[in-house]
């Protein structure tokens, strides 16, 4: 009886030395891990805002702005601006609509809203079908390319929604996916803008009529 004690007290004994250094070693792992990982991706993410915006002077990614879609969704706001002037919006949005789960792309607009271009940031799709929206929505074949087109101007759904895009051939919910999240990375912005313009109005109003009554005082 005592020597199965001691067989089950040093199997105890061996297994909590076993997770402990498991841990240790996941731990040092994630440490030794974490830094390249930020890296890469700050360095996908400035990537990814020099190739769907013009050529900037600013740093986009140091000015950029998070917004809330009305799914409650991030949606990141990079301004390209120019000696000064605001030359294209590079926007990180993302919907959950794909076939495989999240969509998140990084798309180009000019100030009035035209697409420039975008770029796929990560995606969970069918291999040899939703992925081909990597280079389908800016190929200029049919109705396949959103490029230079304008979602105040054009119905940037697909053709089977009655609307003006190809799908992908055989990935209908991963083309609406696409679509969906530059949907909303135009409107977002556009409405988190009105808002800002009309809060900046307001304050402006506001001083103008302190000065005013300060004039007649």
């Amino acid at each position: 009886m005592a020597q199965k004690e001691s067989s089950l007290k040093n199997m105890v004994i061996t297994l909590l030395v076993i997770t402990g250094v498991a841990g240790a070693a996941l731990g040092f792992v994630y440490k030794l891990t974490k830094e390249p990982i930020a890296k890469a991706k700050l360095e996908k993410q400035q990537n990814a805002i020099k190739e769907v915006v013009p050529e900037f002077d600013n740093n986009p990614a140091g000015e950029f702005t998070e917004y809330k879609s009305v799914e409650g969704t991030a949606i990141k706001v990079f301004p390209a601006k120019k000696d000064g002037q605001l030359v294209g919006l590079a926007i990180e949005t993302i919907s959950k609509k794909g076939f495989g789960g999240e969509v998140k792309l990084m798309v180009g607009f000019t100030p009035d809203g035209t697409i420039i271009n975008y770029m796929v940031l990560e995606h969970k799709e069918t291999p040899g079908l939703g992925t081909k929206m990597d280079e389908w929505f800016k190929t200029d074949k049919k109705n396949q390319s959103i490029l230079n087109k304008s979602l105040d101007k054009n119905n940037l759904t697909v053709a089977k929604d009655g609307g003006e895009v190809d799908a992908i051939t055989a990935a209908t919910i991963s083309s609406r996916a696409f679509l969906d999240a530059v949907h909303l990375a135009w409107t977002t912005y556009q409405a988190n803008k009105a808002v800002s313009d009309s809060t900046t109005t307001k304050q402006v109003i506001t001083l103008e009529k302190e000065k005013s009554n300060e004039s007649v005082e």
